[in-house]
């Protein structure tokens, strides 16, 4: 399931994994996200902290299975939630 329109709700804690990515050492990243900004995101990946480009990537959201392009996701995270 792919969703298209605006995603609403707050990143910040979900359990995610990379499932496609224009950078191909980012894909299967799995982690939680610690950090949103206006077009990154940091994940927190085998006690490290990944900052990924939100544009070039798709994410899984581990808990629903629900699959987010990143483009969707550029915004602030203040502004999306509006």
């Amino acid at each position: 399931m792919k969703d298209k329109k605006a995603f609403p709700h707050e990143l910040v804690g979900e359990e995610v994994c990379v499932v496609k990515s224009t950078q191909k050492e980012n894909v299967g990243i799995t982690g939680i996200i610690v950090d949103e900004t206006k077009s990154t995101l940091r994940i927190a990946h085998n006690d490290k902290i990944k900052i990924l480009l939100k544009g070039t990537l798709q994410l899984k959201l581990i808990k629903s299975g629900i699959i987010v392009d990143g483009k969707i996701l550029i915004k602030r995270p203040e502004e999306r939630l509006k």
